[in-house]
């Protein structure tokens, strides 16, 4: 019952926010708006699944204890942990069902969710590349070029610390910059970059080249499938990415992104950056995937205890602790994704500390409880 109160809460949000206006409008056709509603489904799920078990636990363990359920249970000889193993078990399958929807149907989904909001309204006006985010550009048909542009900060399309990834057959070129500038052509429905200061990497080869300036028209026509965002991959899909990166990354950047144009020596330079600042939000992507399959189990060993503690038949209390315990989960990981531009401190890993934390906090609870402490 939790799972689909959460489901149909996120799903509600998410209708309100995107998918109602485009229908009202006549801009969508009400099966066009059915199946978008239909792949937004299984990315609501990644969040909703973790959020209903936790809620369910506390509110279950709760009236389990105010009716003194659990005081007949322990009487009779049974004790909290014999009571609490199968849900446990149960919470590690659906580790599992969690994992599937989090590294493959969720990602996948979304990505077709986008195609479908796509065919609902053009947004190639109000295109804004977004802050150390890779965006990706596939090919138009075969034989044309595929583009990534990566930009760390985007200040009304003046860009810094930019980085521009062309894939053309065998044919790959690496070109970095410590600015430069985005437009848009909306006749020819192109997005126009000019770098400053640009570095060219060629492989195979590793030949390298310099220019003052560069201009890299890149397609943006409606036809073509929608640009795929390192949130938006798979597993699969981000560890390719990460390998990707890493080879067109292998050389340093310093020269790169800290070279100054002649004409603003006394301009503030840009600060370094290395490889690995490049490729952090992929890590980050990747272990956010992965700690975030585990919630489920997390949310039940502290869930169990709580509920006990709670020791009143209400559901509101259940309801409004197991919201603030999601709040606290959401805001570490959060918190480690704000630091993507900042590999020195390994913000990858800070998505596994709210299992970390929840789990050992749970089993002493559990612990404690299980004792009558």
């Amino acid at each position: 019952m939790t799972m689909l109160v959460f489901t149909f809460v996120l799903l509600v949000g998410s209708v309100l926010r995107e998918l109602l206006q485009p229908l009202v409008n006549g801009q969508a056709s009400f099966l066009l708006v059915a199946k978008a509603f239909g792949l937004l489904i299984p990315f609501v799920f990644a969040f909703a699944l973790p959020m209903a078990m936790l809620t369910s636990t506390v509110l279950v363990f709760g009236r389990f204890s105010g009716d003194q359920e659990l005081t007949a249970a322990r009487a009779s000889g049974v004790s909290l942990l014999s009571l609490a193993a199968p849900i446990l078990v149960l919470s590690l399958f659906l580790c599992g069902v969690s994992a599937l929807i989090n590294m493959q149907l969720a990602p996948s989904c979304r990505v077709a969710y986008k195609g479908v909001l796509a065919d609902m309204k053009t947004a190639l006006a109000n295109f804004k590349l977004p802050d150390a985010t890779y965006v990706d550009f596939p090919a138009v048909k075969d034989g044309d070029p595929a583009f990534t542009i990566y930009a760390r900060k985007n200040r009304n399309q003046n860009l810094q610390d930019v980085m521009f990834y062309q894939v053309n057959g065998e044919t790959n070129v690496t070109v970095f910059a410590p600015y430069g500038h985005l437009s848009i052509d909306t006749n020819t429905q192109q997005l126009i970059l000019n770098l400053t200061n640009e570095t060219s990497t060629y492989f195979p080869g590793g030949i390298t080249t310099f220019g003052a300036e560069a201009v890299f028209p890149v397609d943006l026509k409606s036809d073509k499938k929608s640009a795929v965002g390192i949130s938006d991959m798979t597993f699969s899909q981000l560890q390719a990415e990460l390998r990707t990166r890493s080879v067109g990354l292998s050389r340093p950047l310093d020269r790169a992104t800290n070279a100054v144009p002649a004409d603003s020596v006394k301009k503030k330079k840009p600060p370094q950056r290395t490889m690995a600042d490049f490729t952090e939000p992929i890590r980050i992507q990747i272990h956010k995937q992965v700690a975030f399959s585990f919630a489920c189990f997390g949310f039940t060993l502290i869930g169990i205890p709580l509920g006990i503690r709670v020791h009143r038949r209400e559901t509101n209390i259940s309801v409004f602790i197991a919201l603030g315990l999601v709040a606290v989960y959401y805001a570490i990981q959060v918190m480690g994704q704000q630091l993507a531009s900042h590999a020195q401190y390994a913000p990858h890993l800070l998505m596994w500390v709210p299992n970390l934390i929840f789990e050992a906090i749970g089993a002493v609870l559990l612990w404690r409880a299980n004792r009558g402490i």
